[in-house]
């Protein structure tokens, strides 16, 4: 379950890293939109998070944080979604996502199953902790362990799935 892939750790400096990260803000725009059609979709499906775990995998930290950072911000400027009052934990869990995806395929160099489940646990719980502190509500906290099961598992099927697809590119 592992495919050789072309992983990339663009810089500042690059106009890449501005145009993936703004293909990806645009789909973590997209996706939340279409998830927010179901009720509670956005609660059980996690959307914006989806498009900033192929970001910070495929094309590293620098795009990632951008996808993580101005994906929530854009939204909820936009459509009021994420609410004001959960931004900081969305930016939070965020940009812990950006940072141990990326940090996994710098590590195991190729697009792994089980690397991307190990992202997908490591954000959730670490995020989660880092929610409980904020919110001091532990039954809060554990919302997307509570609904965002589904949301998970399309992070890892879907996630393992489109970067096995993009692993040439």
């Amino acid at each position: 379950m592992e495919t050789t892939a072309r992983l990339y750790s663009l810089t500042y400096k690059e106009s890449k890293t501005y145009l993936f990260a703004l293909l990806f803000v645009v789909g973590n725009i997209v996706l939340p939109q279409l998830s927010h059609l179901i009720p509670g979709g956005g609660l059980m499906w996690l959307p914006i998070y989806f498009f900033t775990l192929i970001a910070s995998y495929k094309y590293g930290l620098r795009v990632g944080l951008l996808t993580a950072i101005l994906s929530p911000l854009i939204n909820n400027l936009l459509f009021g979604m994420p609410p004001v009052d959960v931004l900081p934990i969305i930016l939070t869990k965020s940009s812990l996502l950006a940072i141990v995806a990326a940090s996994a395929a710098r590590y195991f160099e190729k697009v792994s199953f089980w690397a991307i489940l190990g992202v997908v646990i490591s954000y959730q719980v670490i995020g989660t902790l880092v929610e409980w502190a904020m919110v001091k509500d532990l039954f809060v906290a554990l919302q997307d362990f509570r609904i965002g099961v589904p949301g998970m598992l399309i992070q890892l099927f879907g996630g393992f799935a489109l970067l096995k697809a993009i692993a040439k590119l």
